[in-house]
């Protein structure tokens, strides 16, 4: 679907550029942001590889274990059916601290493996459980205490204070998690009450 979309930009910017005389400026456009997407790609790359290169150092020494532990507490309140095996556990422990220090990239090979494991203890591997749903709730709408990946967007682009926009992540992050979590809990409630419902039919 996106393939279509940024085609149809494309050829609706052409058409514009030549209706409107300017297809000179629309080919140094084109040509200047594929070498200003690879000169960012590049800066990223960096970032990108030492915080998952730390995210597999931290694995293979054990700490994802100690942030497991110490996320249990939180993630049994979240996570009521959550398998008891451990796995699953610390991958979201791993993908929640990954998303802590805004590497949402580095945070997406511990979410795959997080989902892999709830879908596995899953009775019905058709059906997204609870716990699946809040899993993509809290990684979607998560709580960004050092926002990484947008400030080295900002400094990329010539910020002075790339990290000056923190107090305004924290805030709305916060608000986004919170909303989110309350949304799954009064729909997940409603989505019960109904399959209650319709097992009785059934059943009467």
């Amino acid at each position: 679907m996106m393939n279509y979309i940024w085609a149809g930009i494309m050829l609706v910017s052409i058409v514009c550029a030549m209706a409107t005389g300017r297809v000179n400026e629309v080919s140094t456009a084109m040509l200047s942001g594929a070498g200003d997407a690879v000169t960012l790609v590049i800066a990223l790359t960096g970032a990108m590889c030492l915080w998952s290169g730390l995210m597999r150092i931290a694995d293979q020494s054990g700490l994802t274990g100690k942030l497991a532990k110490s996320f249990s507490p939180i993630l049994r309140i979240l996570f009521p059916n959550l398998p008891s095996d451990g796995e699953t556990a610390k991958a979201i422990s791993m993908n929640v601290s990954a998303n802590l220090l805004g590497m949402g990239n580095a945070a997406t090979p511990f979410g795959i493996a997080a989902m892999k494991e709830l879908a596995r203890s899953a009775g019905d591997p058709e059906t997204a459980t609870d716990e699946m749903i809040t899993f993509v709730v809290i990684n979607t709408a998560s709580i960004q205490l050092i926002p990484t990946t947008v400030a080295m967007l900002r400094s990329a682009a010539g910020s002075a204070t790339p990290f000056d926009l923190m107090p305004a992540i924290w805030i709305t992050s916060v608000s986004a998690l919170i909303v989110g979590i309350l949304m799954t809990r009064i729909l997940g409630g409603f989505s019960n009450v109904n399959v209650r419902l319709s097992q009785r039919r059934r059943t009467g």
